[in-house]
């Protein structure tokens, strides 16, 4: 019995310390100039869509949830944050060169299409995120009449 207290004891104060560990939640100015919305010119539909499901983790506009001060969610929180960034960052999309703008662009439409983003553990807690099956295919046709016309 001893034993279990001491666990659940020294588990509690691990627990307490790592609170003291926190993450950055700073997010960097977005310029509006190089800000994939108003590069585009996107349409207000789509650029809803976009925030909803795309921009927390893909721009430098992140709205993080009360949750994410909490240690060690925080920090699979920022971790999925900075790793979507580096995947695709809309707020710096006027910044990419072509290429990498027709990859990023054939790599969204893919993942939306097979329903690999949003994450279905963002989903959970972010219904906003939750796109229906039409709003999908709004996205996705969105994205391949810019990959058709090469227009980026």
């Amino acid at each position: 019995m001893k034993t279990i207290k001491k666990v659940i004891f020294w588990t509690l104060v691990a627990f307490a310390l790592i609170q003291f560990i926190p993450i950055d939640k700073v997010n960097q100015p977005v310029k509006h100039s190089v800000n994939f919305i108003e590069v585009n010119k996107t349409p207000q539909k789509i650029a809803g869509l976009l925030k909803g499901a795309c921009y927390d983790c893909h721009s430098n506009e992140t709205v993080y949830p009360k949750y994410a001060d909490i240690a060690p969610i925080s920090w699979s929180i920022k971790s999925h944050v900075n790793d979507g960034r580096e995947r695709l960052n809309f707020s710096v999309w006027g910044t990419y060169n072509k290429d990498l703008k027709t990859n990023m662009l054939t790599r969204a439409t893919e993942t939306i299409q097979n329903k690999m983003m949003p994450l279905p553990g963002y989903i959970v807690y972010h219904k906003e995120a939750n796109l229906s099956d039409a709003e999908r295919t709004l996205l996705i046709h969105y994205f391949e009449d810019m990959l058709k016309a090469k227009a980026y």
